[in-house]
């Protein structure tokens, strides 16, 4: 039986490569979607003789949400599944200093991933059937100084996708929240990580394709994250302000 196609959007990245694989290796057809697709065909011939499925490429650029309808148009097939891998995380001193840094960071992780999420969305409530997954941060939990550009992006990301949830239910798409934690992948290089929490992109790929076929609706990467945010949640305010997380 043939399975339906998976749209990585965000496909360059390490955990879209990496869940790329993991649908791939499920038997489903690719669709590997970036900026400069033509740098993506070593993975797309790579993927198609690995796993012997149908993988394309395609250019897609997350920023230019007025040219989101015609990439959609253009793609062989409406997705079954689409998973948003896109994002930028850049030095919170920096984001401090240039607003226009700011405002790349703001809208890399929320008004491009946002927006290219509710044209499918209706599309796929059109259609009657699909799975939307949002890959979020655990730092959209709770506003942090040492990352707050980049976190409250990542936290109007998560909303919107609670409410897109909220909104499809009954229609035939549901839509999965992916709150990683931290992974080791080249926007944490140089990073001194834990690694006790701290995933590799294989193993978020294997997360999202069960939460897709389990119909998770959030899932933390690794569950000691829960807990975590949990407790940097439930801090009072005036003590917050005075820890340095």
């Amino acid at each position: 039986m043939t399975k339906a196609p998976v749209l990585i959007l965000g496909a360059r990245s390490d955990i879209g490569l990496a869940t790329a694989h993991a649908f791939a290796a499920a038997g489903h057809p690719i669709q590997l979607a970036a900026r400069r697709a033509d740098t993506l065909e070593p993975d797309r011939a790579d993927i198609a003789l690995r796993y012997n499925v149908e993988v394309s490429t395609h250019a897609f650029d997350v920023l230019d949400t007025a040219g989101h309808a015609a990439f959609l148009d253009a793609l062989p097939a409406l997705p079954a599944v689409a998973v948003i891998a896109v994002g930028l995380m850049t030095a919170q001193s920096e984001n401090e200093r240039d607003m226009e840094q700011s405002a790349l960071v703001l809208r890399s992780n929320f008004e491009g991933p946002a927006l290219i999420m509710a044209a499918l969305a209706n599309r796929m409530a059109a259609r009657g059937s699909g799975t939307l997954v949002g890959i979020s941060s655990v730092a959209g939990l709770r506003g942090r100084a040492t990352n707050y550009v980049y976190g409250s992006a990542k936290a109007g990301f998560t909303a919107f996708l609670s409410g897109l949830r909220n909104r499809l239910a009954g229609k035939g798409v549901h839509v999965v929240t992916v709150l990683p934690g931290f992974v080791n992948t080249k926007m944490t290089e140089g990073m001194d990580l834990p690694a006790a929490l701290t995933a590799e992109p294989k193993e978020v790929g294997l997360a999202i394709v069960k939460a897709v076929a389990t119909g998770r609706n959030v899932i933390y990467v690794r569950p000691v994250w829960r807990m975590i945010m949990a407790v940097i949640r439930a801090i009072p305010e005036p003590i917050f302000k005075k820890m340095s997380l």
